[in-house]
């Protein structure tokens, strides 16, 4: 994958861009803009978070009022499934395209290497995160990694969490990707914005996906919104509740908004 990254000047990092879906708040974006905001963010030293906004996060939005708040004061939130992009276009913003997870991190790692800019992972097992440092080495040769760290499964005291974070703004890395898993991934992000000092974008699976441990769907299945039966059939016992639970009623309450929306135009 080749990216032309330019840089561009950006007074005020969120856009007006956007629409709520279920309450939360969506960009319309792309690959590019989202990488060059996140460049040239993550490079002025004015921090915050990314969110990548599937099904799966909006419905945890929508059941938590708490939640949806941590992911409205992200400073992107990039459409990640195909259901949320159909939704955008429908409500008004043509020609959306899906911005994922994996994908975007490939990109800003291009980028990053581009612009000699350090990154870091957070998240996952040790062996997966050997396995996805080797495997970006491997495609992005310039690419600097300044941190990775494995958190353990039990809560961190205080004092292993101030740890941390010292341990992260001393390696100067200015772009910190976290895989933990929504909502955990979310409010990791939050609760650390004010004290990391590097731009932090939470990405979900793609620490799995890039590290060759789980496949991702093919593009055509992706193309159609058919990812989540891809990943269940896979994973059917750790995703079987997430996605007949959520997308029936995500789909019952989009048709209600889009129904509300088109009422109060007429």
């Amino acid at each position: 994958m080749s990216i032309h990254f330019t840089q561009m000047k950006i007074c005020q990092f969120k856009t007006n861009n956007f629409k709520y879906i279920l309450g939360t708040r969506v960009e319309g974006t792309s690959y590019e803009d989202t990488t060059n905001r996140i460049l040239t963010q993550a490079s002025s030293g004015d921090y915050g978070y990314v969110c990548v906004a599937n099904v799966h996060m909006i419905m945890e939005a929508f059941d938590s009022e708490d939640f949806r708040k941590i992911v409205n004061k992200a400073d992107i939130v990039t459409p990640d499934g195909m259901p949320i992009v159909l939704l955008l276009r429908i409500l008004g913003l043509k020609g959306q395209k899906r911005v994922y997870g994996p994908t975007l991190m490939k990109y800003v790692c291009e980028a990053s290497a581009q612009s000699n800019v350090s990154v870091g992972f957070y998240g996952s097992t040790p062996e997966t995160l050997m396995a996805l440092v080797y495997n970006l080495l491997g495609c992005i040769p310039k690419l600097k990694v300044g941190y990775t760290y494995s958190p353990p499964f039990h809560h961190l005291r205080s004092e292993e969490d101030e740890t941390i974070v010292r341990e992260i703004n001393a390696s100067q890395i200015k772009i910190l990707f976290v895989g933990l898993g929504c909502p955990k991934q979310e409010q990791w992000m939050f609760s650390h914005s004010d004290r990391i000092k590097a731009l932090i974008v939470g990405v979900g699976a793609a620490f799995d996906f890039h590290a060759g441990l789980k496949k991702q769907a093919p593009n055509w299945i992706m193309a159609i919104g058919l990812e989540w039966l891809f990943r269940l059939c896979n994973e059917p016992r750790r995703l079987w509740k997430r996605y007949l639970y959520n997308n029936p009623r995500f789909i019952f309450l989009a048709i209600r908004q889009i129904l509300r929306e088109r009422l109060l135009r007429n």
